[in-house]
């Protein structure tokens, strides 16, 4: 499904110094004008990715934590849940440099195939000002409520062609 240059691995323990970069780099924008100085908005940022991280971890234990590896070297994370009629992508984000070079797109439609193939609906919860809902509302995503600042996104199931079969291996 991915070529070499692009995998997935379950994360690893040590893989959290990385997980709080990422994190901290999908805030970056929100936090620069804020008057704090370096430390506290970095002491902020890491009580962030802790809370959110032991969330994740405690609310979702069935689901696939995944570091997202260009040629061997970090560059994301994914976190998805799959049950017997749903896929729910509970967290993608990529470095910066990454972002807009297709990567999430090609890993989207890999997902979105596979819960097709397995005749499963997709959901997902976006910021309301986060550009990558272009890329969800293009596959096919509608809004279906709002909780806050986060939209919520479902993509109903898509009949798969008469060649997938029912519970095709994916990710």
């Amino acid at each position: 499904m991915y070529t070499p240059e692009i995998s997935l691995r379950p994360i690893a323990s040590e893989d959290l110094p990385f997980l709080n970069e990422l994190y901290a780099s999908t805030r970056i924008e929100e936090l620069a004008s804020l008057p704090w100085d370096k430390a506290a908005k970095d002491a902020f940022l890491d009580q962030q990715f802790n809370a959110q991280h032991s969330y994740y971890q405690a609310h979702f234990p069935q689901a696939e934590f995944q570091l997202i590896e260009l040629a061997g070297s970090p560059i994301g994370r994914a976190y998805l849940l799959w049950d017997e009629a749903h896929l729910q992508i509970i967290d993608v984000a990529l470095l910066p440099a990454q972002r807009g070079q297709g990567i999430g797109s090609r890993l989207l439609r890999d997902w979105l195939s596979c819960a097709d193939a397995q005749e499963l609906s997709a959901g997902l919860y976006v910021e309301s000002y986060n550009p990558a809902q272009t890329l969800y509302r293009r596959n096919g995503f509608i809004v279906t409520g709002e909780n806050g600042v986060y939209l919520k996104m479902l993509r109903p199931c898509h009949q798969a062609n008469s060649s997938s079969p029912r519970n095709a291996p994916c990710i």
